[in-house]
């Protein structure tokens, strides 16, 4: 495993405890933990190791930060343990992070024999067992590729070269997270080259873990997207109702229950990509604009986070690239008249 961190300015790097950085604006103040196979904070197989942050403040509001209590290496996924949420090591990430499937598994796994390896974009080369796949498994690094990191004032790049000449695939990947001069505004900037000899066929999705506050999910929160929602599974209505274009919660989230409710409704253009989240009580609100159009989405929440997740899909022979960014804004609502 190699880990070549480039113009990390002095102290930026946490000297002990998982590596880390921060950049920052006028407006946002960022800190993210960077990728390592041996003393990283996020070390597991569902989610892209680069760019996970840990805190963005602005205006003196947290938009992230840990939705868990602790890490327990014996759950799946997470549990309700009386005050604790407590995830499995797959699962305990924050901020804004991503997920590479294909068709619901992994690139390669449906040709993989036992034994054999398959991909997880942003994570590395995975062995495969004679289960099913399960994207809550931890399954063992075969080879996590080569991180680059290359740190700016108010921007980070994450680069990750892989090959598996076993399966044929083998691909650069590249993230940058950037705040945007002078505006309470983030990018993330994303590119996947096949490199390999195989196409590349995924789909990736944001899993956008919003702990603002920590404020649990409830009826100051409301949700928007740009088209009326449909939904063949509605949220339990005594929690969360659709109402137009709108998701609302009728109620404050707590003990163990779960708002979860795919979203339909959208269209083939990026318009529809565009994702409004604000909180009353709290006078703050955010966009989440990507710039392709939605393969899939979804809302799941619990006391502890909300967490609205668009996918996108991808088709990448070899030697083509696909690029694609999603913007999140940050913003003040208006006072509320006397």
């Amino acid at each position: 495993f190699s880990l070549i961190c480039l113009g990390l300015a002095a102290g930026s790097l946490a000297a002990a405890g998982p590596p880390q950085a921060s950049i920052a604006n006028s407006q946002i103040q960022v800190k993210l933990y960077l990728p390592d196979a041996q003393s990283g904070y996020y070390r597991g197989t569902r989610f892209d190791w680069s760019g996970v942050i840990s805190s963005l403040i602005y205006k003196g509001h947290n938009f992230y930060g840990p939705w868990f209590s602790r890490m327990d290496p014996t759950v799946h996924d997470y549990i309700f343990n009386g005050p604790e949420v407590v995830a499995s090591p797959c699962t305990a990430i924050s901020g804004p992070v991503d997920e590479f499937q294909t068709d619901g598994k992994a690139l390669g796994w449906d040709d993989a024999k036992p034994g054999g390896t398959f991909i997880k974009i942003g994570i590395g080369v995975l062995r495969k067992d004679d289960a099913p796949y399960d994207h809550f498994k931890l399954y063992p690094i075969v080879d996590p590729g080569t991180w680059t990191v290359t740190k700016h004032r108010d921007s980070i790049e994450f680069t990750q070269e892989l090959s598996d000449p076993s399966s044929g695939y083998a691909y650069v990947y590249r993230k940058t997270v950037r705040l945007v001069r002078g505006k309470p505004e983030m990018i993330l900037d994303h590119s996947l080259k096949n490199t390999g000899r195989r196409t590349v066929q995924s789909t990736v999705y944001n899993h956008n873990f919003l702990v603002l506050d920590k404020q649990p999910p409830g009826p100051d929160f409301a949700i928007t997207f740009p088209f009326r929602i449909q939904s063949d599974r509605p949220p339990d209505e005594h929690l969360a109702r659709i109402r137009g274009n709108q998701i609302v919660y009728v109620s404050t989230l707590e003990d163990r229950q779960v708002v979860l409710t795919p979203v339909h409704g959208f269209g083939d253009s990026p318009k529809d990509n565009h994702i409004r989240i604000e909180n009353r009580k709290l006078g703050v609100g955010m966009t989440i604009t990507g710039d392709r159009p939605l393969s899939n989405l979804s809302l799941w929440s619990i006391r502890a986070v909300l967490a609205v997740e668009p996918f996108i899909a991808m088709n990448i022979p070899p030697g083509g690239e696909f690029t694609w960014r999603v913007l999140y804004k940050f913003y003040t609502l208006p006072a509320k008249p006397n």
